[in-house]
């Protein structure tokens, strides 16, 4: 039988972002967005769970078997890092594993516009990173702090669930603390970090009150805060996180996010013409007007005030970049309407320069 290894090695070897094992299947991989089908025969239920405990250790299968449920990390030496995810379908066991570089890629190297590399230089408040699953929010983010982690001589520290990449001592020193192995969740971990003496922080993921609490505060004391958040725009971001809040402690969110804002990036990655995957995205600058927005609850004008503000401080919406990305003849017309988030404003921009 066809070892995890191996078929991990083919994930690297044909560049995908993704394997998939599915009793009934045979394995998955996911190249350029789509899933094609490694040419071995259907996997059944006890395939697949000798392939998943092959790499786990007695604890994470106690913690599986217990939870239904299985998040973590690991590396192969000289292949490439990994996120895997667990769980069951149907009473059998599924697993998902992301493909993630041994080697952090510079910022430059990820087609992204070179304003957004500016938000290093922030000497502290909260840096959002945006987009659905799959948009390489958590590479953008990497790149940014190993930039930092290059040119500064600063305290790093992240709290992941789980570690996905790895950073080296620079200029920098990096801790990074993984939720259930090296803390129990983010607000033990926020009660203990400003004890730590940190410069820069990164949290994972804002998935809950408790760890938007803990990005606010963080940022509110004079820290820098990377984070990511799972939205499609900026304006739907900024609404997301005052959503989470009821009553007063609403209206104090909407205040401490107004002061503690930096800039939102909002990224998706869509289908190139040379068959790649090409990053578009939206950036948002909070600037006063922006700030008082977020203060009187009204995210829905910021989308407007982005496009005011593109020449002065290089903001952008998504059209913006689709448009740039059209011109450049890095994206199909076709692909770059169904990626837009509003496709008539796109055609009208189309049809003013001549397209």
């Amino acid at each position: 039988m066809i070892k995890l290894q191996q078929l991990l090695k083919s994930c690297v070897q044909e560049e995908a972002s993704d394997l998939h094992l599915v009793e009934g299947s045979s394995p998955a991989l996911r190249v350029n967005g789509k899933l094609v089908r490694i040419k071995t025969p259907a996997l059944s239920g006890q395939d697949i769970k000798n392939l998943a405990y092959s790499i786990l250790t007695d604890y994470q299968k106690t913690i599986f078997e217990k939870n239904k449920e299985l998040d973590f990390a690991f590396s192969i030496k000289k292949v490439s890092r990994f996120r895997a995810n667990y769980f069951f379908q149907k009473g059998a066991i599924s697993c998902a594993f992301r493909r993630i570089s041994l080697n952090i890629p510079l910022f430059s190297e990820l087609g992204l516009p070179g304003v957004i590399g500016n938000v290093i230089n922030f000497p502290q408040g909260l840096v959002l990173v945006c987009g659905p699953t799959g948009s390489g929010k958590t590479t953008t983010i990497a790149s940014l702090i190993n930039e930092i982690n290059k040119t500064r001589k600063s305290h790093i520290i992240t709290v992941e669930d789980p570690i996905e990449y790895i950073y080296k001592h620079e200029k920098c020193i990096v801790n990074q603390r993984e939720i259930g192995l090296d803390t129990k969740g983010f607000q033990v971990a926020a009660r203990q970090l400003l004890r730590q003496d940190p410069d820069v922080c990164l949290i994972g993921e804002l998935r809950d009150r408790e760890s938007v609490e803990f990005a606010l505060r963080l940022a509110e004391t004079g820290h820098l805060v990377f984070a990511t958040l799972h939205t499609n725009s900026s304006p739907e971001a900024v609404q997301r996180l005052i959503n989470m809040f009821h009553g007063d402690e609403r209206d104090h969110v909407k205040v401490m996010l107004s002061q503690s804002l930096n800039a939102i990036i909002s990224q998706r990655l869509i289908p190139g013409l040379k068959g790649n995957l090409v990053a578009a995205c939206e950036y948002l600058q909070v600037n006063a007007a922006i700030k008082n927005m977020i203060r009187e609850d009204k995210a829905h004008q910021i989308y407007g005030a982005m496009q005011m503000g593109r020449d002065k401080s290089g903001m952008m919406t998504m059209n913006n970049s689709l448009m740039s990305l059209i011109l450049k003849r890095k994206v199909d017309l076709k692909e770059a309407f169904m990626f837009s988030p509003d496709p008539e404003e796109l055609d009208k921009a189309l049809q003013t320069a001549g397209i």
